[in-house]
């Protein structure tokens, strides 16, 4: 793998995706029902919180977005088509990436080896003698370059959680699903870690969707939000018009 100093176009092709959404969507697990009539939209470079109390069903939102929970109403749409009953690893070849909560690397592969599993999303977009990790993913995480042979289980927190977004991007997608990013890590991580996700944004064009307690932290790049309470979406507007205070009493009560 090489290390470039600056970030090339490889993700050009993503540019003017097309947007996301999920239209009075609900699903849940065996015979309970979790999400009620959730509708969202993420567009083309945009980032979007879902804000809420644990247990009220963002987690699940996610999962149903990414196919990994059966969808029983309701549509999700991709690239202006129906992709609510396809699976995920078909979706992540249609541009979804998703890092859940937990971060979900191999704890017994390298780093390297944890960044080339996510081309596997590239088959059948790019062919496979043109598949490569991007340069690019260790410019917006320096210290992945450094520790590439170090197996994944022995990373901190923080690394592990640098290393599952880096892995998410080597797929080159157009939307990124988040599941609390910055959960159990430290303050000068997390620094990074949004500096890497406003790059995200501005220089790949990456709508992301962002599952997150930290407030201030959503606030800093997100430009939408959507409160979730008992399965359902009871708020929603834009993060310069509302303040984290008045949004995280909202949620507290």
């Amino acid at each position: 793998m090489k290390r470039c100093g600056t970030t090339p176009r490889w993700w050009r092709f993503t540019l003017g995706g097309p947007m996301l959404e999920a239209d009075a969507l609900a699903t849940g697990y065996g015979g309970s029902q979790v999400l009620w009539g959730i509708d969202l939209r993420v567009e083309p470079g945009e980032a979007v919180a879902i804000l809420g109390r644990n247990g009220v069903g963002k987690t699940t939102l996610l999962r149903a977005l990414m196919g990994l929970n059966p969808v029983t109403e309701g549509r999700i749409l991709l690239f202006g088509r129906e992709i609510t009953h396809t699976p995920a690893f078909v979706r992540a070849r249609q541009g979804l990436a998703y890092v859940p909560q937990g971060r979900g690397i191999f704890p017994y592969l390298t780093v390297e080896e944890n960044l080339r599993a996510g081309l596997a999303a590239l088959a059948g977009r790019v062919h496979s003698l043109a598949q490569e990790v991007p340069p690019a993913v260790f410019d917006l995480f320096p210290i992945l370059w450094e520790l590439r042979d170090r197996k994944g289980g022995s990373l901190s927190g923080g690394q592990q959680q640098q290393l599952a977004i880096a892995r998410a991007l080597v797929a080159k997608p157009l939307y990124l699903l988040l599941d609390e990013p910055t959960e159990g890590i430290q303050p000068s991580v997390v620094a990074t870690i949004q500096a890497a996700l406003v790059r995200i944004l501005q220089e790949l064009r990456i709508g992301i969707l962002l599952v997150e307690q930290k407030l201030e932290f959503a606030w800093n790049f997100a430009q939408r939000f959507y409160v979730m309470d008992r399965g359902r979406v009871v708020l929603e507007g834009r993060t310069s018009e509302a303040s984290p205070e008045t949004v995280g009493r909202l949620i507290s009560l």
